[in-house]
């Protein structure tokens, strides 16, 4: 029949009526989306995959250095553990609760675990003496100076903060990383691009020619005008996957994860022999700090008759687990990078089934042919002169914008964790830090960036940026200021409204 009724395929003979037609825009509108999901979905299971991998492991990791310590401090220590279990459980829980993401600051829960064993502890080896609350308070004033369980509670402080920072950064990376992909791919299509997506399937079906595969070149286009929005995701895509590449070196390397948390049980139990043993001296120096305590009326106890000794401790190496998981890791985040530029390709020779380049026989959204016009670049920017789909490059898409936000804050996250820093982002109202953005390297990713006062608090996977006077100094031109960020997304929200 006469085709003077389409709207959308070209106006020749058809064998399409306009229900027909519109049934047919639906249907490539639903196929092209649920073909955007699919592939998404294949994303995301690589990056939950990995996920779910380290995190099994790390969990495990920590528990087995806990079951280590409860199965052989009672033995080692007698009442010096048993009455004192709580704060050892308490360790591992606060040790737990900030690898998961609680408002934690790390630094400062190894400190207080170590100044409430001390207490308890100076109590029990002096069990003669009456000693108050305030006397606890003095001797813990003192206890920097004198040592008393060596030099280990600031090695751990360093190495584990160090290795449960980057571990947390790195397992948060790959949650964000999917749950980024999960959202753009839920963006609807635009108008323009389902009559465009319709042209490029289903028109040809119109035509008599539903043998005829469109042409490569064509679908490019079409795809390419269509997903300009996700194109733009490419940049901070790649820093991101790069960032988590670093950081599992890191992981494996100089904050080596089984190294350190393997051995936490270790090293508390070389500290308490290291106040057994200079029990004395560290007695001497505390009374003559904060004087002599009364001798208590209820008498001695049995307590120091209890077996000291070296600790005999083992922890069973899991490092070449970590290695086989961090280079599984890589693999897989080297062939995402260039996911969201090669999307358009992947559709069109998978999905859509597009003819070659070559093919003078192929679909070109008017006859069987060839396709002359040239292939788009990749993002909005390029797709001001796109042959096949109208895209209004002012007009970014505002979901998928606040996903590349969250990925340069999740790339800075990494970034900080990656020299040993944790940075909150949580509160825009706090004071700013850091200086304005570029599509540089990110200077973390190159290997040079500056950091101040770091914080171990948790920033929310996806809250606004924002920092709680920990924030990250002006060394990278990638460290945007919590306060600028918010701001800029509500100019962009603003603009939107006005554009419409």
């Amino acid at each position: 029949i006469l085709g003077e009724h389409l709207r959308i395929c070209p106006q020749g003979y058809t064998c399409c009526t306009s229900e027909m037609e519109e049934n047919f825009a639906n249907k490539s509108r639903s196929e092209f989306e649920a073909m955007m999901k699919e592939a998404g979905r294949s994303v995301q299971t690589t990056l939950t995959a990995q996920h779910r991998s380290f995190d099994s492991y790390f969990q495990d990791l920590l528990n087995k250095s806990e079951k280590a310590l409860y199965d052989a401090f009672p033995s080692l220590y007698g009442d010096l553990y048993t009455q004192n279990m709580k704060v050892f459980k308490d360790l591992y829980s606060e040790l737990r609760r900030y690898y998961r993401g609680s408002n934690i600051n790390l630094e400062e829960a190894l400190n207080e675990f170590w100044t409430r064993l001390l207490e308890r502890l100076f109590k029990l080896m002096n069990p003669q003496y009456h000693i108050t609350d305030e006397y606890l308070d003095c001797m813990v004033k003192h206890a920097e100076q004198h040592k008393p369980f060596g030099e280990v509670p600031r090695d751990l402080k360093v190495k584990a903060t160090r290795a449960f920072i980057a571990a947390r950064s790195y397992a948060q990376g790959f949650l964000v990383g999917s749950d980024v992909v999960k959202k753009v791919s839920q963006v609807s299509l635009s108008h323009e691009c389902t009559r465009a997506i319709m042209k490029l399937m289903y028109c040809p079906h119109c035509r008599g020619m539903s043998s005829v595969k469109p042409c490569n070149n064509y679908c490019l286009n079409v795809v390419k005008g269509c997903l300009a929005n996700q194109a733009d995701l490419n940049t901070e895509w790649k820093y991101l996957m790069d960032s988590l590449v670093v950081v599992a070196d890191r992981i494996d390397g100089p904050y080596n994860v089984d190294t350190v948390i393997g051995t936490i049980h270790m090293r508390i139990a070389e500290a308490i022999s290291n106040l057994q043993e200079n029990k004395d001296s560290i007695t001497a120096k505390v009374f003559q700090g904060c004087g002599n305590p009364k001798i208590s009326t209820k008498g001695s106890s049995t307590e120091d008759k209890k077996r000291r000794g070296k600790v005999a401790l083992e922890a069973k190496s899991s490092a070449q687990a970590l290695e086989m998981l961090v280079l599984d890791a890589k693999g897989n985040l080297t062939a995402l990078k260039t996911y969201w530029i090669t999307l358009p390709g992947s559709l069109c020779s998978k999905k859509v089934m597009a003819s070659s380049a070559a093919d003078d026989k192929c679909w070109n959204g008017m006859t069987k042919g060839s396709y002359l016009p040239e292939v788009m670049g990749d993002g909005l920017a390029n797709q001001i002169n796109n042959p096949e789909v109208e895209v209004d490059i002012t007009k970014p898409d505002m979901t998928i914008r606040q996903q590349i936000m969250q990925l340069k804050i999740m790339t800075n996250r990494l970034g900080n964790a990656n020299i040993g820093n944790d940075v909150d982002f949580q509160d825009a109202s706090d004071d700013m830090s850091g200086s304005g953005s570029g599509d540089s390297c990110p200077d973390d990713v190159c290997g040079k960036r500056l950091s101040k006062s770091p914080s171990t608090r948790q920033p929310e996977t996806h809250a606004i940026p924002k920092q709680s006077g920990h924030g990250i100094n002006g060394a990278s031109s990638r460290s945007l200021p919590s306060a600028f960020l918010l701001l800029l997304s509500v100019a962009f929200i603003a603009a939107q409204h006005l554009w419409r």
